[in-house]
């Protein structure tokens, strides 16, 4: 498993146009879809505890809107489920168009949703509807985007093809920080009337992008040779049904090893943007610039990683990887607190570097652990359960530790370093475990 992808089914790789066209499209679509979900995580931090929850505290309005954003981490799971059976039984490519038109829909959707002043109750709940469909969206994207990319690589080169899907998550990242970076300058009356619908609005046109590049990409040749061979076959059960009678011991693996993949970016992404401003007094645009400066050195470094991770071994890249991540938020709270725009942006990326190195080699090294019958549905629940335990939680436990010790920083960072080290333990365990495949 360190050293390679298996081709379960012995399909041939794929010609190297449609190697290009399909990583592209797992790029671009996952960026669109990060997108969308980056900026609810930017508003959650920023925006809605005022428009959506304006009777309650700053803290109880902060933990409210933070609440919605978990809740969309936990719809996750029911999204790889649902979308993972689709995409093992009739196709990746048809069910990432689904998806992409869900997250899209809800995001315009979310642009255009009245506040708590003009709709009460009604609204907050209309929100909390949005940002589950959200979740189900993405849930059923990653995996689906992953396997695209990886399928049609050529072979031995799986992990650096898949990575272009992991790509998508910083230069999702970018596009959500700019268009904040853009409108929060506003007065700030302007800003929580009507400025932070701006980026929600504006993924209408990313979405028409994305959906024509999508359409483009053809289906995995590894899927339709699974399909022949399938079709000869009497009486299968479902993938999902396989996946829990042959796999479950990986599947626990893949969890735990994707327990900081996920947490990370909310870590930095979410949780730091209320941290800074409240407990730091930073301004928002000052850590949104520097969390812009850590989206462009992740989105270099992810096919970087991937690259350096064929050449090490993927193990031993993983787990290098997963130890600096336990060391990387004790520099990285030591170097936001300076307050200097520099420091913050060299602490937010040394944390990108580790983290952000194992989440673009993860998604190759944990397809292997499960056939391709399966494939979708195993590496899509791995993924977005670990998403709803470990990610969704993160923004929202981050902000009570806050509460709870005033400010004082190395409570959260033992937490995201103990989940640093939950990922590495399921790296070991899915290496051991996966050598029955």
């Amino acid at each position: 498993m360190d050293n390679g992808i298996r081709n379960h089914t012995g399909a041939k790789p794929a010609a190297k146009r449609q190697s290009g066209r399909a990583a592209l499209g797992a790029f671009v679509g996952t960026a669109i879809e990060w997108y969308d979900f980056f900026i609810y995580a930017t508003a959650s931090a920023l925006v809605f505890g005022h428009v959506f929850f304006p009777t309650a505290s700053d803290f109880v309005g902060t933990l409210a809107s933070f609440a919605t954003f978990a809740i969309g981490f936990f719809a996750r799971p029911l999204g790889g489920a649902i979308f993972g059976h689709l995409g093992d039984k009739v196709g990746r490519k048809k069910s990432l168009v689904i998806t992409l038109l869900m997250m899209g829909a809800c995001t315009l959707l979310i642009g255009i949703l009245p506040g708590y002043d003009q709709w009460g109750v009604f609204a907050p709940i209309c929100l909390v509807v949005l940002r589950i469909i959200q979740g189900i969206a993405v849930g059923g994207e990653w995996g689906g985007a992953v396997l695209i990319a990886g399928e049609h690589a050529p072979r031995g080169w799986r992990t650096f093809f898949a990575s272009f899907a992991q790509m998508g998550s910083p230069a999702g990242a970018i596009m959500s920080v700019l268009a904040f970076r853009y409108v929060a300058g506003m007065e700030q009356s302007q800003f929580l009337d009507w400025g932070w619908r701006i980026p929600f609005l504006a993924s209408a046109v990313l979405l028409v992008i994305g959906f024509c590049i999508r359409l483009g990409v053809p289906e995995s040749p590894e899927f339709e040779a699974m399909q022949a061979e399938q079709a000869k076959a009497k009486n299968q059960r479902p993938p999902i049904a396989q996946l829990f009678q042959h796999a479950k011991k990986p599947l626990v693996a893949a969890i735990l090893a994707n327990a900081i993949t996920v947490a990370s970016f909310y870590f930095t992404n979410t949780f730091m943007i209320a941290y800074a401003t409240k407990y730091l007094s930073l301004s928002k645009t000052l850590i949104l610039d520097g969390l812009f400066v850590t989206a462009i050195v992740q989105l270099i470094w992810n096919p970087l990683a991937a690259l350096l991770a064929q050449k090490v071994g993927t193990l031993r890249f993983l787990v290098l990887a997963g130890l600096g991540a336990m060391a990387a938020p004790f520099i990285m709270f030591t170097l936001v607190g300076t307050g200097e725009t520099a420091w913050i942006a060299t602490g937010l990326s040394m944390n990108a570097i580790f983290a952000g190195g194992f989440y673009a080699v993860i998604a190759g090294y944990m397809s292997e652990a499960f056939p391709a019958q399966y494939r979708y549905s195993g590496i899509s629940l791995a993924y977005q359960i670990g998403g709803a335990v470990f990610g969704g939680a993160t923004p929202f436990l981050g902000t009570i530790l806050a509460d709870k010790f005033v400010g004082q920083w190395w409570p959260m960072a033992v937490f995201y370093a103990a989940l640093a080290l939950l990922s590495v333990a399921g790296v070991l365990m899915l290496n051991s475990l996966a050598r029955k495949y």
